[in-house]
């Protein structure tokens, strides 16, 4: 299986960033119902280890809160983007949560990510080597918000890659108390 934690997007939030998905020559745009926040990619596993994450994490301790998508950017060189994503407001509790997150799975017996935890929400990603032109679409956008909507679980996803990129399956909410 392969396996990430991220937040769901309440519908009205998903169809406001969907209405950013266009505008930009060679885009592979994600569509409306993929559209998440990764708080950590695990990868592939074996169900047994899945087991194992899904108890760890089962024990998560965290107050719900508030988060506003704000603002858009990219990964990658001005020359050579890699994706193209909508940013959130500054967020203590997301960065909390996300910390207690990753401590979970290395006690799961995961190592420890190695890149830096820049909150996020991919729109769109490009082919590797993409020469992209973003300076309208980025200052046209750069004042977007979209929320503030409540996070109160945690999300484990199944992804399965097929022709058509990535279907992401719920495989267990984990609730914020």
């Amino acid at each position: 299986m392969r396996l990430f934690l991220g937040l769901t997007l309440p519908r009205d939030i998903r169809a406001r960033l969907a209405g950013l998905c266009s505008g930009v020559p060679g885009a592979r745009w994600v569509p409306p119902e993929n559209l998440h926040l990764t708080l950590r990619f695990i990868g592939e596993m074996e169900e047994e280890t899945a087991r194992a994450v899904t108890i760890y994490v089962s024990r998560i301790r965290h107050v719900p809160f508030d988060l506003t998508c704000k603002g858009v950017g990219y990964f990658g060189s001005r020359r050579r983007v890699r994706s193209l994503w909508v940013g959130v407001k500054p967020s203590s509790p997301l960065m909390v949560l996300q910390k207690k997150i990753e401590t979970l799975l290395q006690r799961a017996g995961l190592a420890p990510e190695k890149r830096n935890f820049t909150p996020h929400i991919t729109l769109a990603r490009f082919k590797s080597g993409a020469r992209v032109r973003l300076g309208s679409y980025l200052s046209g956008n750069a004042l977007i918000t979209a929320g503030p909507f409540i996070v109160d679980g945690v999300v484990l996803f199944s992804s399965r890659l097929g022709a058509t990129g990535a279907t992401y399956r719920i495989e267990e909410v984990f609730p914020l108390a």
